[in-house]
């Protein structure tokens, strides 16, 4: 079976690199161009990037000519984006104008009616979305998100239990320095401190769970009914976003219950390369899910959950750079795949 051709926007940044790391040797994609900004444009990308993961750049990608970010330039079908939001509204729009599938780590397009909002065992109806979406705006192409990092790991588990009939949920984060890019906070900020505060987190997880866990009508989402209500806080770890979720539901169940509905989860997506199993991992132990112990499972794909307890509360977390961002859209795109839309 031949591979589909695969580009990375934005691939010499962090999310870039998770790209280039997860679509190598990937049995579905192959990875046919890498584009950065200017200053790396025209070099080998092993000389362009200053690579920050803990394996070596692979070999093919180091030996590929970085092009400019351009749809005239980039030899793909599909192109996974990890451009920062002020330049990709532009430049998805392009992309999708000249006939690529865009599959977008970024939250330009997110709140938009027509861009499916997707987490594959979540919502994968609102797929549906894509042929409204051409034929609205007359692309060939078209552009499908991945939720912000932190709504990603409180969706996952929100799903199982929205057969209790969810009302309010209440989100406090503990996220990762990498969440804001390798030069996105001075050392100095973060060494022995919490910062309680990063810009438009709280509003992002507020609105795209209520979009993620709503209702496709056959031409647009209804948001999920319930109240979200998060309060979101950087803290001095290196990869892994952990969670304390309060969830208050019309069925009120148990523990046990709770429980139960995350052990029983099955989206039944296991025939996608990137799918882990388990989805979620209960963790018995009562000081777990940790980040420095946990964030790697599922090839850093798995939701860790622990600490259920009345009420109902629960802590969950994950890789934010791996589930949170480069996996989630890798994910996305084998659904595509799966249901034919490539």
């Amino acid at each position: 079976m031949a591979k589909i051709r695969a580009g990375v926007l934005g691939a010499t940044g962090n999310v870039g690199q998770r790209f280039i790391e997860m679509l190598n040797d990937h049995p579905w994609f192959e990875l046919t161009s890498l584009a950065a900004s200017d200053r790396s444009a025209g070099k080998k990308y092993g000389n362009a990037a200053s690579w920050r993961l803990d394996n070596r750049i692979p070999e093919e990608a180091a030996d590929m000519t970085v092009v400019p970010v351009d749809p005239k330039k980039v030899d793909a079908d599909i192109v996974f984006s990890a451009l920062p939001p002020e330049l990709a509204k532009k430049v998805e729009t392009d992309f999708a104008k000249a006939g690529f599938a865009v599959a977008s780590n970024a939250s330009a397009f997110r709140k938009e009616k027509d861009v499916p909002l997707l987490i594959p065992e979540v919502n994968p109806g609102h797929l549906a979305l894509v042929e409204l979406q051409q034929d609205k705006r007359k692309w060939d192409g078209y552009i499908i998100t991945n939720p912000n990092c932190t709504t990603i790991m409180m969706t996952v588990t929100l799903k199982p239990l929205m057969q209790f009939g969810i009302e309010k949920i209440y989100l406090a984060s503990m996220q990762a320095i990498s969440g804001a890019g390798y030069d996105g906070i001075p050392s100095m900020t973060m060494l022995d401190n919490i910062v309680p505060y990063i810009g438009g987190e709280e509003e992002k997880v507020e609105s795209e769970t209520r979009k993620l866990l709503g209702e496709f009508n056959g031409s647009e989402v209804i948001d999920a009914p319930f109240e979200v209500t998060a309060s979101c806080h950087r803290v001095n770890v290196m990869d892994g976003h952990t969670e304390a979720v309060w969830v208050h539901m019309a069925d009120n169940p148990s523990p046990d219950e709770v429980k139960k509905g995350f052990l029983d989860f099955d989206p039944g997506l296991s025939d996608l390369p990137t799918e882990p199993s388990p989805v979620i991992e209960v963790k018995e132990e009562p000081d777990r899910p940790q980040p420095r112990l946990d964030r790697n499972l599922g090839g850093g794909m798995t939701i860790s959950v622990g600490r259920i307890r009345p009420g109902i509360r629960y802590i969950c977390m994950g890789h934010n750079t791996i589930r949170g961002a480069a996996g989630a859209s890798v994910l996305n795109a084998e659904l595509l795949k799966k249901m034919g839309k490539l």
